[in-house]
């Protein structure tokens, strides 16, 4: 990308610097030269205390950086979870966490939001799933809209019960959710790693979906880790995102297999609105 484009990158917290304490994170991600977080959602409930979003949020402005995104509550996410809002039984505790994190959200001017969409459950059937899944995403998306905001939707590898797993999957459930509440403010977060790992057609998927596309992120295969460990073509697949037209954020989400997880990226170029090449 050219440095006429509005892309950055942007550190995926969560993952990333895992020996530093959360709330110190993006002040290290600041001083290596970055401009923007993301994070998975960075506490134990749904719905935390006012003390504690208020020192998440506090971490984050005091670091001055951009929170570019933010998980919805995903469950036990080191127990195998991928979400609560395709669960029947776990409705409220969803839409509490909706109010939780675009309040974050607004504070923060955060842009985009993930709803990860959960795994199947045994003994409660697939379709009733989706339909709890299609209603809590249009709460999601008319919250989301309010602070012109979007929620995405993201293909998962790794889990086995997790049933979006192609960029055509995802797009599946935000139509629907669009077909049948008018909400449209939910987009597809292509994580290139993990539609690659599943067996999608990455080029292709950026071509069928390029207008659906809210957010970008990437890690290399195999192995997950940075940018150059494995032989994925992100700078082939980040090219082509700049050419149908994606000007967003490109998220960090990789395990860090070096002493240095950003040595593959030139610091004058960290902070600068520009892709890998």
């Amino acid at each position: 990308m050219n440095a006429d484009t509005p892309a950055k990158y942007t550190v995926n917290c969560s993952i990333l610097l895992a020996d530093t304490p959360i709330f110190e994170r993006p002040r290290v991600v600041r001083d290596a030269g970055f401009e923007a977080v993301e994070f998975w959602w960075p506490f134990a409930t749904a719905v935390p205390s006012d003390r504690q979003a208020d020192a998440f949020a506090t971490a984050i402005e005091d670091a001055g950086v951009q929170l570019t995104g933010l998980n919805f509550f995903a469950g036990d996410m080191p127990g195998g979870e991928r979400g609560i809002l395709s669960d029947p039984a776990r409705i409220s505790e969803f839409r509490d966490n909706i109010d939780v994190v675009v309040g974050i959200g607004e504070r923060l001017g955060t842009p985009a939001f993930n709803a990860l969409y959960g795994n199947r459950i045994d003994g409660v059937d697939p379709a009733e799933q989706d339909a709890v899944a299609a209603e809590n995403l249009a709460a999601a998306g008319r919250a989301a809209a309010r602070i012109d905001a979007v929620v995405l939707i993201e293909p998962v590898s790794g889990a086995p019960r997790y049933p979006l797993l192609t960029a055509a999957d995802a797009v599946t459930v935000i139509d629907r959710v669009r077909d049948q509440s008018g909400v449209d403010s939910l987009r597809l977060l292509a994580d290139l790693y993990h539609l690659h790992v599943n067996g999608d057609d990455v080029a292709a998927a950026i071509d069928a979906h390029a207008d659906r596309i809210g957010h970008v992120q990437i890690a290399d295969d195999p192995g997950r880790g940075e940018p150059g460990t494995g032989a994925l073509d992100l700078d082939g697949h980040l090219t082509h995102l700049e050419r149908v037209g994606y000007r967003g954020p490109i998220g960090l989400e990789y395990k860090q297999t070096q002493d240095d997880p950003f040595a593959w990226l030139p610091r004058d170029r960290r902070g600068a609105r520009v892709a890998a090449s």
